[in-house]
């Protein structure tokens, strides 16, 4: 009972909604997901995209999508977030949390756009699965970034078979169990927490790491399997060239 969601917004949609991305990605996690979703996120032309998104279900790539905006209010108020908290994160953030309030299977794996697995022979999913059922003080794990294995490991205290434990929580990748983030959990502080990136204010990821570290829980880091995460390009010429490869020669390549 995992749901899969990522989300696209005005600068990533089509590089997320056209050609076979999405699929691979996907694929790419090697788990029977029960459910599929998209959040579409603050984009201009929402019947466009939303056409694009009508065909990876027919398509049979993923089950349901959902626009942000539709579902945001309510989220924030089952959340008890005030909008103006966030100090300029809020769109960096509201995806997130629109989708943990709208999962309805035991455990949502999240994906941004722009990270995408390495291995489509992990099976880190499921061993963090079975871990969670064992540890009620581990609500988070994810696979590792860019193979910063090394990093993971001086950032952790201990082990669990193949994870490193510790503290910590990126946006990029988690699999979380829903119902410990169902919750009006959103609203701590943290000195730790400052770390994050000041342009996103008070975000998803910075609350959620103050929460985690106010009351002693922890993460899971794969020792094996990792994700590549890479910005799609703005420039002109470079996001013509990443089209290409997407849509036509059925590749991924992003920018080094």
């Amino acid at each position: 009972m995992v749901t899969f969601e990522t989300k696209c917004y005005e600068n990533d949609w089509e590089f997320i909604l056209k050609g076979s991305y999405l699929r691979q990605m996907i694929a790419r996690c090697n788990y029977p997901f029960s459910h599929r979703v998209v959040m579409i996120n603050n984009v201009r032309n929402k019947s466009k995209v939303c056409r694009y998104a009508d065909k990876k279900i027919r398509e049979g790539v993923i089950d349901a999508y959902y626009i942000v905006d539709d579902y945001a209010k309510t989220a924030l108020e089952f959340f008890e977030i005030r909008p103006g908290s966030f100090h300029g994160g809020y769109y960096y953030s509201i995806a997130e949390l629109v989708s943990i309030y709208l999962c309805n299977t035991e455990y949502l794996i999240h994906f941004s756009g722009d990270s995408f697995p390495d291995d489509n022979q992990s099976t880190w999913i499921s061993d963090a699965i079975n871990i969670f059922s064992e540890r009620s003080d581990i609500v988070v794990a994810n696979a590792n970034w860019d193979k910063e294995f090394i990093l993971a490991a001086e950032e952790s205290f201990d082990s669990i078979n193949d994870f490193f434990l510790g503290f910590g929580f990126s946006d990029q990748c988690y699999l979380i169990r829903t119902k410990d983030f169902r919750k009006p959990i959103y609203n701590e502080h943290h000195e730790v927490s400052v770390r994050y990136p000041e342009y996103g204010g008070e975000l998803f990821e910075k609350r959620v790491d103050s929460y985690m570290r106010n009351h002693n829980l922890y993460r899971l880091t794969s020792k094996k399997s990792s994700y590549t995460h890479r910005n799609f390009p703005n420039n002109k010429w470079e996001r013509l060239r990443v089209k290409w490869n997407l849509f036509f020669a059925g590749r991924r390549s992003l920018p080094k």
